[in-house]
């Protein structure tokens, strides 16, 4: 999914939140947690890249910043940010992130987790429409 996908989703779950509880800190502050957890998280992909060979996804980025709003698929080059390990590490960032944000603040800490779970739910439901459309085209099928 798209950063801008999460972005939405991560909003939507900063007001559901700000409807649902009453938050120890201000709405703003939620907002921003769910956002960062939501949307930051997605930033591993450089590291998974590195892990699988080099620094050119970040020396892209940083040459022309404009692809990181317009143009995400130019990124990374294919392949170097496997969509298991892309999860994986999502879900052991969340398994890290959420019982040391909780040291500060169950609160935040259950919007973290939340922010994580609706990421990596909305990536397996995007995963799962892009094969099912990819598998109705493939003419091996017919």
């Amino acid at each position: 999914m798209r950063s801008h996908a999460h972005a939405v989703i991560s909003l939507a779950v900063a007001g559901l939140e700000l409807a649902a509880t009453t938050p120890p800190v201000s709405p703003v502050v939620v907002v921003a947690v769910a956002l960062a957890a939501g949307v930051g998280v997605d930033l591993d992909h450089f590291l998974l890249a590195r892990y699988g060979g080099d620094w050119r996804a970040v020396r892209r980025c940083l040459r022309n910043p404009r692809i990181v709003l317009v143009d995400q698929d130019a990124i990374f080059e294919e392949g170097t940010v496997g969509a298991a390990r892309r999860l994986l590490s999502h879900v052991f960032i969340g398994g890290v992130a959420v019982p040391v944000v909780w040291l500060a603040s169950p609160y935040l800490a259950g919007l973290v987790a939340v922010s994580l779970y609706a990421h990596v739910l909305a990536d397996l439901v995007a995963m799962e429409h892009n094969k099912v459309v990819l598998d109705a085209d493939d003419p091996r099928l017919d």
